[in-house]
């Protein structure tokens, strides 16, 4: 934003993978460890650092216009109190924060030369930042003084929603993207960075993520791609052909790296391939296959969350992939754990829901708010048989990205020629 508040340039999006030089260079100066150690995640493309790094160099024109940078829920809110503020949660996904003291890090912002005035301040979750100004009451139909909360980044919210609040309960959100979300009372990190850790939006608490950048996203470029020839096709038709289809789509085998990958990878040239496609797969194969091997990358990342000493018990589903019956018994079947769905289907703004009661004083705390709230609905087990099937099929699907690293590099040297 400008001095006067005002947007300068549309924004960059979260899956936007052009900053990866800013990447390297933000390494560089921290170190590798270092910034793990107190921002609890190596540079990545979808953070907001690399984001600022890029402006500087390559749209200077605008950068010399910054007086602050914010983050899009905080942009809304600015409109609705005129308050610069963000959450713990979210703010931590900015690569700016020190999460052992819940604020900006005095050290990162100085040496990547990004002022500090910047940036907004930094509240836990329910805390309030601001309240309703008469002008937004008045052009929302709501009361004057409203307060507004600090809420969460969209998983964390979720989270919430879904009743991710101790060791042993995870979600997994398959929309977009997806995402594996896990509790935990102490800040975990992974060394190699293969993992995010933020703040959650419990107040002292933190979670860790593992991410894949294409889930959903691949069954929606999948069902796009095939509209040019078949324009009524529909999510349950392509979905009803994967059902047909047996378990492993008979040797077929899809690497969902449509966006690069961030878990277990970390690698913005990472690309998508369908391995093993012969003369008898169609495609209700290739539909099985996307399925599949978005869940392999969310086993990727359920591994390296075990190897962290996480606990786990159950797994919650929520998002698009939560509605269907197959992609349900896909999660539990490849994840080898039992896959429960919730009384309320939108964990996000039903966790903000909760954070708000937290903050206008319904409810004491978040994990009051969460036990009178927070319902689940049915349960889903695993197939044994399927289990050790799918077992040997992660095994080969876990070869093929060393074995492709190479190819996806030249592929995207040859892209930019």
């Amino acid at each position: 934003l400008d001095e006067r508040d005002a947007v300068i340039r549309p924004a960059m999006l979260w899956n936007d993978g052009r900053t990866g030089p800013q990447c390297v260079e933000i390494t560089q100066r921290v170190g590798a460890e270092r910034l793990i150690s107190i921002a609890g995640n190596p540079a990545l493309a979808g953070f907001q650092a690399p984001k600022v790094l890029w402006l500087r160099e390559h749209e200077p024109h605008h950068y010399a216009r910054v007086r602050r940078v914010l983050l899009p829920k905080d942009f809304i809110r600015l409109q609705l109190t005129g308050e610069y503020a963000s959450d713990a949660s979210d703010a931590a996904g900015t690569l700016l924060l020190d999460l052992k003291r819940r604020d900006w890090s005095d050290e990162i912002v100085q040496v990547l030369e990004i002022p500090r005035e910047w940036l907004p301040r930094v509240y836990e979750g329910p805390e309030v930042t601001g309240r309703l100004t008469r002008a937004a009451a008045e052009e929302l139909g709501l009361p004057t003084g409203l307060p507004v909360i600090a809420g969460g980044g969209d998983n964390a919210a979720a989270a919430i929603g879904t009743g991710i609040i101790r060791d042993g309960v995870i979600s997994s959100s398959l929309g977009t993207s997806g995402v594996l979300f896990a509790h935990s009372d102490a800040i975990r990190l992974d060394p190699e960075g293969r993992l995010h850790t933020f703040c959650h939006t419990v107040p002292d608490a933190y979670h860790l993520m593992a991410v894949t950048l294409s889930a959903g996203g691949a069954f929606q470029w999948l069902r796009n791609t095939l509209r040019g020839l078949l324009p009524d096709l529909s999510y349950d038709q392509l979905v009803g052909l994967a059902e047909q289809t047996p378990p492993g789509a008979e040797g077929l085998i899809f690497l969902p790296y449509l966006s690069g990958e961030r878990t277990p990878h970390r690698d913005p040239l990472a690309s998508g391939a369908f391995v093993g496609l012969t003369l008898r797969h169609g495609l209700g194969h290739m539909v099985r296959a996307v399925l599949e091997g978005v869940v392999f990358s969310l086993r990727d990342g359920l591994a390296i969350m075990r190897e962290l000493g996480l606990n786990l018990d159950e797994v919650r589903a929520i998002g698009g992939g939560a509605r269907s019956k197959l992609w349900r018994q896909l999660q539990a079947d490849i994840l080898g754990s039992p896959i429960t769905t919730m009384a309320v289907e939108e964990g996000p703004a039903f966790g903000a829901a909760l954070l708000a009661g937290v903050g206008a004083g319904v409810y004491p705390d978040v994990r009051a708010a969460v036990a009178a709230g927070v319902a689940t609905r049915d349960t889903v087990e695993p197939n044994a048989q399927r289990l050790r099937h799918y077992d040997e099929l992660h095994g080969v699907y876990r070869e093929l990205y060393p074995a492709l690293k190479p190819t996806f590099g030249a592929l995207a040297a040859a892209a930019e020629e």
